[in-house]
């Protein structure tokens, strides 16, 4: 199995001298990728998958933990050993607090960056073999939901993170919302949001959701962005959308979601989109997880069955026959004999007459 090693440093003789240590080991594939500057390796990073993340603390331009933020977006399985020559107490604590999976002072000891490196990326320890297995295995599995959401709202600085099903319900969350008041609301215009993108993709015969909703200023800048039929993600955040910034965190919010789709698959929460052929399309269906196609109404061409030939014929027959004021009157003539003089004007006589009015004794 190969791996991707991105090693960032801005001493050339430290990335020679860890990459060197990386060439001893032998077993597993590994690709090694140098970088001298946070913004090199974030270019590096947009070009291949990044298993783990080799770092030094103190780069030009940016932190070690901000790179560590920035490629985890993007690979939010990817592994971090930071790497520090720094004492001062708060980038220590920085250090401590950013979840990565080891931290290393210079000068670095190599068999203990080695043997992180091998349980980093899973493979086969020289020291604690059992537990070396156990870790394997957990990494064929994929993230959980809750540390998926975590680890993005972390990286992006977000206030909120929430994953959202059709009905309106919160799946899962981290963080919340500056004023709380507003979250019913707020999940169910964003409902009605995730219906309209989900009716624009069936009519436009997409295989899947390629779509997301930004709002921008306020409190705060929201995104939204549906998953499948099923699901969608929302993220909300100071400056999330601003114009330096906007590009950036869709393109985080995609790998998010792709991340949250393999997760909700290992789970057999899926749904697929339909492109709409004959009929009208059915509410989506928590049970199958699935979109179907409701059977069309029967069409006014086609003849009617025998049951609807009966009640169309016994409706008939009650039905009244005299549709207009002429045809009333012509019928009370042949009844009566006589029409007055004026069809619509008839005296008190001849309506007691004709039996329209009770006698007065009654």
């Amino acid at each position: 199995m190969e791996h991707n090693i991105l090693l960032v440093d801005d001493q050339r003789d430290i990335l020679r001298l860890l990459h060197s240590a990386l060439d001893t080991i032998k077993l597993a594939k590994l690709k090694i990728f140098e970088c001298q500057s946070g913004e090199e390796a974030l270019l590096e990073s947009s070009r291949h998958k990044i298993d783990l993340l080799v770092t030094d603390y103190k780069l030009p331009g940016m932190t070690g933990v901000e790179l560590m933020h920035k490629v985890r977006v993007r690979h939010p399985e990817a592994k971090i050993i930071l790497v520090s020559g720094m004492s001062e107490r708060q980038a220590r604590q920085e250090m401590v607090n950013a979840g990565a999976f080891a931290i290393f002072d210079k000068p670095i000891s190599i068999a203990d960056f080695l043997d992180a490196v091998e349980r980093s990326l899973g493979m086969v320890e020289t020291i604690f073999a059992p537990e070396s297995k156990i870790e394997e295995v957990k990494e064929e599995r994929p993230l959980k939901l809750s540390d998926l959401l975590t680890n993005f709202r972390q990286d992006i600085n977000a206030d909120v993170v929430f994953l959202i099903n059709q009905s309106g319900f919160i799946q899962a969350r981290t963080g919340k919302l500056r004023d709380d008041s507003i979250e019913p609301s707020l999940i169910s215009v964003l409902v009605s949001a995730h219906n309209v993108s989900l009716k624009v993709a069936r009519y436009s015969n997409q295989k899947t959701l390629n779509s997301y909703h930004i709002f921008s200023g306020g409190d705060y800048d929201l995104l939204f962005i549906p998953i499948n039929p099923l699901y969608a993600l929302m993220v909300a955040g100071p400056g999330l959308a601003a114009e330096n910034r906007v590009l950036e965190t869709v393109d985080s919010m995609m790998a998010l979601r792709s991340q949250v789709e393999k997760s909700l698959k290992s789970i057999g929460a899926t749904g697929e989109l339909r492109a709409v052929t004959t009929g009208v399309p059915a509410p989506i269906s928590a049970a199958t997880n699935v979109m179907t196609i409701r059977r069309p109404e029967q069409s006014l061409l086609e003849p009617p069955s025998a049951e609807m030939e009966a009640l169309l014929k016994g409706a008939s027959e009650k039905k009244v026959k005299v549709n207009d004021a002429d045809d009333f009157w012509n019928q009370a003539v042949e009844k009566h004999g006589s029409k007055p003089a004026n069809s619509n004007v008839i005296s008190l006589e001849e309506a007691r007459k004709r039996g329209l009015l009770p006698d007065e004794g009654k």
